[in-house]
């Protein structure tokens, strides 16, 4: 019944945060794109794009980001730092000088790790991996450098791009329109100068859970010290369309090369289970007392092709505003549970 409950909850929030369009244990969270306009080129800019991951729990992880959008004239990039595009385009008018993309819809990816110096910019190569802010805010950022022909040399010449797009990896992310904001500004080096940007636009890209995908990536088993029983996560808790394409325990298939590769689609390659799930979150009640309950919770991963290197676990709880003490992980608050409340009863007046 508890493992019902939990479901249900699960799925009320998704369906919730789809309808508002606002996640009530990260209200603020989002990954904001910034684009510093540094300097004119004959034909166009020079601009710095940083990307802030201001989510508190949910980070990018391989293989990374990408990012993408539509130029609003014939712009091209001549060059980019910290990062490339994944296909060059039809450059054959150029003559001479060809530049990095001649795409109208290009796609840009994360350089690696070890890239030869001259290719490496503050924030960068890090193969697209993107840290959240509530867990390490120094990982959190991530910036390239772009060189843009065609564009216009003045602040009224410049268009901004058009329909961003940021997939992380797989989809789930939503970008609103680029807004141009006042030009950021920055200290020198010995911290006695501030200059500021020629011009300055953000993008806002928040993620939702139902864009991702439409069943949950984790299902919840219960099991207590007072009893044998087992409630085990229910049957296609998360989904079978894949049950077809699950891959045994014991198959032979997982010696294959390159079996175990993220795809950029972020398409699992699951162990075949009754519930069909990339994650299971076993709750084991180990004691439980007047004074104070202990729960022990075990985390399996049955997706092969992900590897939760910096996995982060958000759980809500009416009694997990007061522990007390923690084994083997950090734990920290998001939000006031008063908060949580609050959601549940607009969740009923709007289910009602």
């Amino acid at each position: 019944m508890r493992t019902y409950l939990i479901t249900l909850v699960g799925l009320l929030f998704v369906l919730f945060s789809y309808a508002a369009a606002y996640d009530p244990l990260d209200p603020n969270g989002n990954i904001t794109i910034k684009w510093d306009v540094m300097s004119w080129t004959p034909d166009g800019y020079v601009a710095v794009v940083t990307m802030n991951n201001f989510q508190m729990y949910r980070h990018i992880m391989s293989p990374g980001w990408t990012l993408g959008w539509t130029w609003a004239k014939k712009e091209v990039i001549w060059t980019m730092i910290g990062a490339q595009a994944t296909e060059q385009g039809d450059c054959s008018k150029f003559k001479g000088n060809i530049p990095h993309c001649c795409k109208k819809t290009p796609t840009v990816v994360d350089m690696l790790p070890g890239v030869p110096y001259n290719q490496q910019f503050t924030n960068c190569c890090k193969g697209g991996v993107l840290a959240s802010w509530g867990q390490d805010p120094q990982s959190s950022v991530s910036a390239f450098q772009v060189s843009v022909g065609q564009a216009g040399t003045t602040n009224k010449t410049v268009k901004l791009p058009k329909n961003f797009t940021l997939l992380g990896p797989g989809p789930g992310y939503t970008c609103s329109p680029a807004k141009i904001v006042p030009p950021t500004k920055f200290f020198t080096a010995d911290l006695r100068r501030k200059t500021q940007a020629l011009m300055t636009w953000n993008v806002t890209c928040t993620y939702s859970q139902f864009v991702a995908q439409k069943h949950p990536k984790c299902c919840v088993s219960l099991s207590t010290f007072y009893n044998e029983t087992i409630t085990s996560c229910p049957s296609c808790a998360c989904g079978c369309e894949n049950k077809h394409k699950c891959i045994k325990s014991d198959s032979k298939l997982l010696s294959m090369v390159g079996v175990n590769t993220p795809r950029k689609d972020n398409a699992p390659l699951l162990q075949c289970t009754q519930h069909m799930c990339p994650v299971r979150i076993h709750w084991h009640v180990k004691l439980n007392y007047k004074e104070y309950w202990r729960v022990k919770i075990t985390l399996t991963n049955f997706n092969y092709r992900v590897n939760y290197t910096q996995w982060t676990l958000v759980a809500q709880h009416p009694n997990l505003n007061n522990v007390t003490q923690v084994f083997s992980f950090d734990y920290k608050p998001l939000v006031p549970y008063q908060s949580i409340s609050k959601f549940f009863e607009i969740l009923h007046q709007y289910k009602s």
